[in-house]
């Protein structure tokens, strides 16, 4: 089981995703995480694609983020979400699409949304990182001074040099993790 690390909802246990297909966002990693892109936040949007469970943006939730957006595929990550999110009131402060990245990047777009925090925690090795840099550069999709983690295989080189994005943090976890974080210039 996964829980809560901080905030209104801390300690509270979250469902995993049933199967093989999702890799959660170990508590110690979240933990460290969080450490550096705040820990607690006055406010703001988040949006948490390849959601899995919906740990990350539901632990920005607890910590202070206002709403959260939660991006997945998959119709066993759908209806995770659904149950962490029901479990712990946060119905009011979410939107779940089921839909690829991609397409939900372009729907916020539309919508003219922009967030504080971006989650891209894709399955490693299957999505290009510098394709999701780019379009949420291109399409105005992170607010100022807002950041970008990303959570990847531990071999995955990410870009150093981001148009508009400044690099604040490159680590390793364990033998098989790997975090960049950007934050907008």
């Amino acid at each position: 089981m996964m829980r809560v690390i901080a905030g209104i909802h801390k300690g509270r246990q979250l469902k995993a995703v049933p199967g093989n297909n999702t890799r959660p966002t170990t508590d110690k990693v979240k933990e460290s995480i969080f450490q550096i892109i705040g820990p607690f936040f006055r406010g703001g949007k988040a949006l948490d694609l390849f959601a899995g469970s919906g740990s990350l943006g539901i632990e920005a939730l607890s910590r202070g983020m206002d709403y959260c957006i939660f991006v997945d595929k998959h119709p066993k990550a759908i209806k995770t979400i659904h149950e962490n999110t029901s479990l712990l009131r946060l119905d009011d402060q979410i939107e779940v699409f089921r839909t690829d990245a991609y397409r939900a990047l372009a729907a916020v777009a539309k919508r003219e949304l922009s967030f504080d925090i971006i989650f891209l925690d894709p399955p490693y090795s299957k999505i290009s990182y510098a394709d999701l840099l780019e379009i949420i550069r291109k399409e105005h999709l992170l607010n100022e001074d807002g950041i970008i983690y990303c959570e990847h295989d531990v071999n995955d080189e990410l870009p150093e040099q981001v148009s508009g994005l400044n690099l604040i943090k490159q680590t390793k976890y364990g033998g098989t993790i790997g975090v960049t974080i950007y934050q907008k210039m």
